[in-house]
């Protein structure tokens, strides 16, 4: 094996983490040992992948997905994490259990523990419920495994609540590190997170509260831009100008896509619901007025029409660092004349930047077993060089 992988393991060692048996619900709750130690088992995971070396480091277990959302990338990354440490995937789909008829959250949370080693949940739709629901079940499961209910208390993986999304910007991030060389050559580069127009409503904040609740960690210049009344949640973009303060990068708030654009290294055009919005759609739903969703949806599509020229367009992209900055996206993009008849960016630039999103989306996966390993194991660089050592194929080469 290369010296690189034993060398990757010895950084993991000398990092001081308290990420055993701690879950990993948002990202500017953890610390910079957390978040590098994230980052290493993930490279390390990776590398063992195309080395065809057998990660398993279960020999049986459940891990759980609860989606309450649609989902493509992260279902499918959240299962191929369970496979690659050797876990078992079973999804709860609430329609089919007895919480339809009542069970408490912290009743069904036990229930689906007592072999579980990972529990990932989506929950991203509904302001002020999403990371408390993950928090609930976090609580379930601690006072299971203290009351000699459940043998081993699982990890909880926040796989996109209505704050954050860690699993992609986390994958994001090391997309960064890869493309730009390190963590420290991020420091000064200037990212802009940019609202985008699209023809749909309802998209959840979390993708531009966690990418300005974690590139202000680094040093980075961040660029956050909307148009008027499309702002996120106030108490994150406090906790991302706190975070730039003590990092030494900055953090400022435009109503210009083209001067979040402009020499910018790096670019994020994603749309989003307005806040506003996501507080009165959690409101109808709440009160059971789904009849008020359909004229909020009408709103909203009306609304968003006014900023149609909010588009990652090749002229904005010429402002960009050299007119070379990357573009980056958590897919999928509304694309201009491909997937719609108008977007978030333009044919031309998405293709040029395609095989780029996908090697981004591509480390979603070594995330989230990066972070299930790091729970469940105390010395995460003791179980890796047992699995580097112990060398067994992935696949067996005739």
């Amino acid at each position: 094996m290369s010296e690189a992988i034993y060398s990757l393991i010895d950084q993991l060692g000398e990092l001081d983490t308290n990420l055993h048996t701690q879950d990993f619900l948002l990202t500017w709750e953890q610390s910079e040992a957390n978040l590098k130690a994230t980052l290493l088992v993930a490279e390390l995971l990776e590398e063992l992948y195309l080395a065809n070396i057998d990660t398993r480091v279960f020999t049986s277990g459940l891990a759980v997905s609860i989606f309450r959302d649609n989902s493509t990338r992260t279902r499918f990354s959240f299962a191929s994490a369970a496979s690659a440490l050797g876990l078992s995937v079973m999804d709860l789909d609430e329609t089919k259990s007895q919480i339809a008829h009542g069970e408490t959250v912290r009743e069904t949370a036990n229930m689906i523990s007592f072999l579980t080693q990972v529990i990932g949940i989506r929950d991203d739709m509904f302001l002020g419920e999403g990371h408390e629901y993950m928090a609930e079940v976090s609580k379930s499961v601690r006072q299971g495994h203290a009351e000699g209910v459940l043998p081993q208390r699982p990890a909880i993986i926040n796989l996109q609540c209505d704050r954050d999304h860690p699993t992609q910007t986390m994958a994001d991030l090391m997309h960064l590190q890869k493309t730009f060389g390190s963590l420290e050559a991020l420091r000064g580069k200037k990212i802009a997170m940019t609202w985008a127009f699209s023809p749909s409503y309802g998209k959840p904040l979390s993708v531009p509260q966690g990418i300005v609740g974690l590139m202000t960690r680094l040093g980075m210049d961040v660029s956050l831009a909307y148009p008027e009344g499309y702002g996120i949640m106030p108490e994150i973009e406090d906790i991302a100008r706190r975070q730039a303060s003590a990092s030494g990068g900055s953090f400022e708030v435009t109503g210009s896509m083209a001067e979040a654009f402009d020499g910018a290294d790096i670019v994020y055009p994603k749309s989003w619901a307005p806040y506003d919005v996501m507080q009165r759609r959690t409101e109808y739903l709440r009160g059971g007025q789904n009849d008020q969703l359909a004229t909020l949806e009408t709103e909203c599509l009306a609304r968003n029409d006014q900023y149609r020229n909010w588009e990652c367009t090749e002229e904005l992209m010429a402002q960009t660092r050299d007119g070379k900055a990357l573009y980056m996206h958590c897919l999928p993009a509304d694309i201009t004349g491909v997937s719609c008849e108008q977007g978030e960016v333009a044919a031309s630039v998405f293709d040029r930047y395609r095989t780029a999103t996908y090697h981004e989306a591509k480390h979603k996966p070594y995330v989230i077993a990066a972070m299930t390993l790091l729970n469940r194991f105390e010395q995460a660089d003791r179980v890796l060089r047992q699995v580097v050592e112990r060398g067994t194929p992935r696949q067996l080469v005739g």
